[in-house]
């Protein structure tokens, strides 16, 4: 099928759909009905842009992760027009990541019920698998870039710490998803989780900048 801006739009509307649906109610209600009911299109429109479900699935999982990731690469870009440090870039980057908002929760429970369906199906397993990718090399590039400026010890095995950031923010998402208003201390989940986060990056980004002296 050719590419057009109408065949591009639609398809992305189909999948903002298929988004919603399963923001609130799970990946069960996007059925070819329903997601075309959503979308406000009949149910031959939806089977002409994806002939199979698994293809309107895959596509609206894509769209997800791509979301996410520019997100992060926005707010790396607006960290270093501004000239600020790799860790206060990073924990900006990381923040992106946390359903600390209904948006981002909803991102979040998308993602989560794609990354179950993922366990069976190789397509999409690759989308999750390239996404995280992408995520440790932004994070390994980070770190190496913190050992030319001065914030890293040059002994620091980047593509660890990369290793180590991602788990830490994987873990803290799924606390804060489940229950971001329970105490911890002093604190809720997720302004704990960001003192973690900060804990974490200080340890990584120990030094000084010397990039903007």
């Amino acid at each position: 099928m050719p590419r057009t801006a109408d065949h591009d739009a639609r398809r992305a509307q189909i999948a903002a759909a298929v988004v919603r649906l399963v923001a609130g109610d799970g990946l069960d209600a996007a059925t070819v009905a329903r997601v075309a009911a959503e979308a406000g299109v009949s149910v031959g429109l939806v089977q002409h842009y994806f002939p199979a479900k698994d293809d309107m699935l895959l596509f609206a999982y894509e769209r997800v992760m791509t979301d996410a990731g520019s997100r992060v690469a926005q707010r790396i870009a607006e960290g270093e027009a501004r000239q600020g440090t790799i860790n206060g870039v990073v924990l900006d980057s990381l923040m992106e990541l946390l359903p600390v908002d209904e948006a981002r929760r909803a991102e979040y429970r998308v993602a989560r019920a794609f990354h179950g369906r993922a366990l069976d199906n190789a397509a999409l397993t690759e989308v999750a698998r390239r996404w995280a990718e992408d995520i440790r090399r932004r994070l390994s590039v980070a770190v190496q870039n913190g050992t030319e400026c001065g914030e890293v010890d040059p002994e620091t095995d980047a593509e660890l710490a990369a290793v180590r950031m991602v788990a830490l923010v994987g873990g803290l998402a799924e606390q804060v998803y489940r229950d971001a208003d329970r105490p911890v201390g002093a604190r809720t989940m997720a302004a704990a989780a960001e003192r973690i986060l900060r804990d974490c990056l200080d340890d990584v980004f120990a030094g000084e900048c010397r990039h903007y002296m």
